[in-house]
């Protein structure tokens, strides 16, 4: 098949998943074209069959913002035409399913040829920037006119229903990991430089919004660190970085806690890390948690949007209310201080994240592809 895959190419879990199922795909044998304004973060590697197309976006006195969504729409257009793509899979439903539908309008105008397009809801394009009054009659239309909706989670489907009138059925494909890439062996040297006296170390990775609950982080460290050695690894960068850098400075843990900015190769960071904490006040699905299962890290979380899909309680990690804490601190001296209920939670949180594996969800969105792709051309 030819698939363009159109994405934001940050670093947060759109991106991520939609760079990585793209890769995947075209490994199996599918041409990938990205289609963003730069190139992916996780587009990393060289393949034959991975193309990546820039929306460049002219800037003109007239305009106080660029058009930025009619010049995605036009570079899906001229790559539809150019190399005759089956299908257009599209990551966030802002501004990508309502520039899709241009398109497809276009080309059904130009060659008289329709271009099924998927749209793949991801979590805040839904449960915030969509919602918002600006953007909902969009949201909406585009949703309906796609030819198949995906949800990364059950708790996304629901929320989806709950506040946009959705006449299409939502299909839950969750999000992936590529387990092989996180099951490594720590690198005693790495882990030696961030804990040279064998200290627990406890990682968070995110893109420090107010709704990831960075100070909380911070406060479950801090609780950790009067009852043992241990080191905080908080990975990512954003606009609550500079309020936990203080926070961490006035509860006295500044110095075992290493701000490390945007990591790409995450894998190398979770190997080493015996928890993982995610106090979010929502995650639609909580892929950073689920990258650190498949490192064997246990996680701490809330109980918020999708999380409970993939961190189960007792087993896996555990889980808490928002704001709570106290319990999350509990939770989490608790596990640490027992080397032997860690270790057996470490290999649970991995066995379940092999069941989120590349390789058994990539076959389903293959399966939907060519539900709606031409007939005998894929």
């Amino acid at each position: 098949m030819r698939i363009g895959i159109v994405c934001y190419p940050t670093f947060g879990g759109s991106g991520v998943l939609a760079t990585e199922l793209g890769k995947a795909l075209a490994d199996k044998g599918h041409q990938v074209h990205f289609i963003t304004y730069q190139q992916p973060v996780r587009l990393n590697v060289y393949n034959a069959n991975i193309f990546y197309h820039e929306v460049r976006v002219p800037t003109y006195p007239l305009f106080d913002y660029p058009p930025y969504e009619i010049a995605l729409a036009s570079t899906m257009v001229d790559v539809i035409m150019n190399y005759d793509l089956d299908l257009l899979h599209v990551h966030y439903a802002i501004p990508h399913a309502s520039a899709a539908y241009m398109a497809k309008q276009i080309i059904k105008q130009k060659i008289d040829r329709n271009v099924p397009v998927i749209t793949t809801l991801h979590g805040t394009d839904i449960t915030l920037v969509g919602r918002d009054k600006t953007y909902e009659p969009v949201v909406t239309f585009s949703l309906n006119e796609s030819d198949a909706i995906t949800a990364v989670s059950q708790n996304l489907k629901d929320e989806t229903y709950k506040n946009f009138p959705i006449t299409k059925d939502i299909e839950v494909i969750h999000n992936f990991v590529d387990v092989s890439r996180f099951d490594k062996k720590p690198f005693d040297a790495f882990k030696k430089v961030i804990a040279p006296n064998g200290e627990k170390i406890v990682v968070h990775a995110s893109n420090f919004r107010k709704v990831k609950r960075i100070d909380d982080v911070i406060k479950v460290f801090a609780a950790i660190r009067t009852q043992m050695p241990a080191k905080l690894l908080m990975v990512g960068d954003g606009p609550e970085r500079h309020a936990a850098e203080e926070l961490s400075r006035e509860l006295g843990v500044s110095e075992d806690v290493r701000f490390v900015g945007k990591q790409e190769q995450m894998e190398e960071i979770m190997a080493v890390s015996d928890l993982f904490l995610l106090p979010s006040d929502y995650e639609s699905f909580g892929l950073s948690a689920l990258e650190a299962m498949a490192a064997r890290a246990v996680v701490i979380s809330t109980n918020a949007g999708g999380l409970p899909e993939i961190n189960i309680h007792g087993v896996t990690g555990f889980m808490a209310n928002v704001g709570d804490v106290a319990a999350m601190s509990d939770f989490a001296v608790g596990i640490l201080q027992n080397d032997n209920q860690l270790q057996a939670m470490k290999e649970a949180a991995y066995k379940h994240a092999c069941t989120f594996d590349i390789s058994n969800i990539v076959p389903i969105y293959e399966t939907l592809y060519r539900r709606y792709c031409r007939t005998g051309l894929c």
